[in-house]
């Protein structure tokens, strides 16, 4: 056998017993996301007015800065950030 035939042999062994041990993860269409954006924070897109009209007020609010211009609003369990006037991301506090 030459040294081309055995290492082609071990390549294509290598091929199958890589292929063997895959593994094929599934994951649900958005049941994850649809269950975090549920956990009491406002979700992406959100306006000013409709977080405050859904939480309340918050209890602090920090001034834009940047452009596009990046403001937050502090809630007792959240922050929430927006762009402008639209929710580009609620955090939850340690």
């Amino acid at each position: 056998m030459s040294k081309f035939s055995a290492s082609l042999i071990a390549v294509f062994a290598c091929v199958i017993a890589a292929a063997v041990g895959a593994e094929t993860l599934q994951m649900g269409t958005g049941e994850y996301a649809a269950t975090f954006e549920q956990a009491g924070k406002p979700t992406r897109g959100m306006t000013q007015a409709r977080v405050e009209a859904n939480f309340g007020s918050p209890s602090a609010m920090k001034a834009a800065v940047g452009e596009p211009p990046i403001s937050s609003w502090e809630y007792a369990d959240f922050v929430v950030f927006f762009e402008h006037d639209r929710v580009i991301h609620a955090v939850s506090k340690r």
